[in-house]
């Protein structure tokens, strides 16, 4: 119970702060409704799952790969970010009170999209064996259940922070109007591509 615990606060601070990914959340649920951003979190939430249990397992092979491959995961991941921030500003903007009509495919392609921005970020697997090893979560004697009960937290603590932004923004989403939520396109493709630019440069620091 308590790795589960620790699990879920870790999952819930890395999930917090406002990066790429909550912007996308942001932007989907004002655009979309509250079901577009919530899958939109819960793809990188399920990444970071993933990033957790190569630490809390201490796959180092896998982490080494990561490693070597970082340059092109960066690259991939900036890239992918520059898209995003010029279809977003681009976009035209859907009606805020409209009926949501987002099917399977739009909402596969909005957890898959936040899935990938997240997994190819491998500092973020580094960042959780650090976390881990403060909080005094993974060591010789951890077991397997210890670090299936780490990674759940982890998921769940990330994926309750998504909860609350997509609802919290949702109950806004009737008040934005067609011509504020081009203004919030506009803006959001912005921050993306400078999210997706600042990726690019630092490959070169």
């Amino acid at each position: 119970m308590e790795e589960l615990t620790k699990g879920f606060l870790l999952g819930f601070a890395i999930a917090a702060p406002v990066g790429p990914i909550g912007l996308l959340c942001i932007r989907r649920t004002l655009a979309e409704g509250m079901p577009s951003g919530l899958v939109s979190g819960l793809g990188a939430a399920t990444a970071d799952a993933a990033y957790g249990a190569v630490a809390a397992l201490g796959l180092t092979a896998v982490s080494t790969f990561l490693a070597e491959q970082s340059l092109w995961l960066r690259l991939a991941g900036g890239l992918f970010l520059l898209y995003l921030g010029f279809a977003t500003f681009r976009s035209r903007p859907a009606v805020a009170h409209a009926p949501v009509r987002s099917g399977p495919s739009g909402l596969a392609a909005a957890y898959g999209s936040t899935f990938l921005l997240t997994i190819t970020n491998p500092a973020t697997v580094l960042s959780f064996g650090v976390a881990f090893a403060g909080l005094g979560l993974v060591g010789p004697s951890t077991g397997g259940l210890e670090a299936g009960a780490m990674v759940t937290g982890v998921l769940l603590g990330s994926s309750f922070w998504w909860l609350l932004l997509s609802g919290a923004v949702g109950l806004l989403r009737r008040r934005v109007g067609p011509s504020m939520l081009a203004w919030v396109n506009r803006l959001s493709g912005l921050m993306l591509a400078g999210f997706g630019l600042a990726a690019l440069v630092s490959l070169a620091a």
